[in-house]
Parts: C-alpha cells; structure tokens; sequence
C-alpha cells in the first residue's frame, strides 16, 4: 500500500503527510451548520494554521531544548517568559500584510495572528539560566537542567 495517492480527477499525487500537497480538505462543506461559518472573516479562519506554532521539545544530557520555526518574525515580535510553577510559555503574533485596493489576491497561503504555547517544564530545569535566540525564522529555547544528584548508598552494619 502507498501513502502517496493520485487525487480524483488530477493528474497530481498527494503525500498525506505533506501539508503542502493539497488543499485543505473540509469534511463539514456542504453541511447546514457549516453556514454560520461563511460570515466569519476570512482573516479569522486563516490564522489557524500560525495560532497553533509547531514546537519540538527535545532533552540532552546538559539542557531541554524547544525550537520552532517562526519565519519572517522579529524577536521583538516574539516573547518567551517562564512563569511560577516552571512554566515556559512562548507568545508572539504575525501582523497581516497590508492591502491595498488596487491589489489582487489570487490566493492567501501564509497565516498570521497570535499564538501562544505554553510547557510545565520539569523538576530539574534551571528556571533562573534559560536562554532563547532567534536566528534565521528559528526560536530556540535552552532550559539548563540542574545536575541529578546520585543517592549515596550507606553500608549498615548488622549487629547480633
């Protein structure tokens, strides 16, 4: 069996886990309740995509990394904050691109708005010594970890 299939009616092929292959698909077009839908501003549905920011996490020896690709973002645009209770959370928002009356779109692709991620980091992260750099449209996030303590092991003497 293939993932990747011919789409009906096209001479394309799709790769289900390419997000970029096709349309988006929605299963609900055509339903009653999907009406109320076409009065919401086409801005609002097409921030979607932006407002859940893709993060991966990741745990080395040293540190818990988190990095997400953010293009064409500013670091002033961008906030990384650790809140009480070793929370990190990342913020920021994509401005929508001006336009003007003489402009035709002909298709809207790149997403903007708000978005806000937010990870219970773990016990052994150093709160006090995180780090964030934007470089290229990539945040990365580096959260010490603290260095795990071996339990000493205490001979007992048995006595009788």
């Amino acid at each position: 069996m293939s993932l990747i299939s011919r789409v009906p009616g096209s001479d394309r092929r799709s790769d289900i886990f390419d997000p970029f292959s096709l349309d988006i698909w929605d299963p609900f077009e055509g339903f009653p309740f999907a009406a109320p839908l076409a009065n919401v501003p086409s801005s609002t549905r097409e921030t979607s995509a932006f407002a859940n920011a893709r993060i991966d996490w990741k745990e080395t020896p040293e540190a818990h990394v988190f990095k997400a690709d953010l293009p064409g973002l500013k670091k002033e645009e961008v906030k990384v904050e650790v809140e009480e209770g070793r929370v990190l959370q990342i913020s920021g928002e994509r401005s929508k691109e001006q336009e003007e009356k003489k402009d035709k779109w002909h298709r809207v692709e790149r997403s903007s708005g708000k978005f806000l991620r937010r990870f219970r980091l773990p016990e052994n992260a150093k709160t006090d010594e995180v780090k964030a750099s934007l470089e290229n449209g990539v945040l990365t996030v580096t959260v010490p970890k603290e260095e795990v303590k071996k339990a000493e092991v205490k001979a007992i003497e048995i006595s009788g």
